[in-house]
């Protein structure tokens, strides 16, 4: 698992390239927030976490399923992974912030997925 980054990924490359293109500058991993959100647009008040879909137990995806060795290891990994991150949500919704979750199935779509993301910024 120490090759497993925890940014710099492709599909959050992906999103950046997109975002990028649509016109939106924004700042990447502010420690100072819950969660070390993957994208940050300061002036809209808003913040988009890139998840892998097994990484953070995305429910119902294909991309997140259990793997068949070491089970119990990887449920509490999978299930605190999840808790984390709605604690990090929830705290990032107080603070103010309007919160987004892209996940990695849904950069097969890209004409949707921008869609998303212009309805979010510009809310």
């Amino acid at each position: 698992m120490a090759r497993v980054r925890a940014k710099d990924t492709r599909p959050e490359f992906v999103v950046r390239r997109l975002v990028h293109g649509m016109g939106y500058r924004y700042r990447l991993h502010r420690r100072d927030l819950p969660g070390t959100p993957d994208l940050v647009f300061p002036a809209r008040g808003k913040v988009i976490f890139v998840h892998g879909c097994f990484w953070h137990a995305h429910a119902g995806c294909a991309l997140a399923r259990m793997p068949k060795s070491r089970q119990d290891f990887w449920s509490a990994k999978l299930q605190g992974n999840a808790e984390r991150d709605s604690r990090n949500m929830r705290a990032l919704r107080r603070l103010g912030w309007g919160v987004m979750v892209i996940w990695e199935c849904q950069l097969k779509n890209l004409p949707r997925l921008r869609a998303r993301i212009g309805r979010f910024l510009d809310a």
